[in-house]
């Protein structure tokens, strides 16, 4: 049960690390699909 327990905790703390690094690196949707034509309110 703790081995699940820390299986569980350390694919969150992956899946709020990953968020944070594609979010400061550029991936986020509105930054990959906008252009000039395009506006986004």
């Amino acid at each position: 049960m703790k081995t699940m327990f820390a299986a569980f905790a350390s694919a969150l703390l992956i899946a709020v690390i990953a968020q944070v690094a594609y979010d400061n690196a550029g991936f986020s949707s509105a930054e990959r699909q906008a252009a000039s034509s395009v506006r986004l309110n």
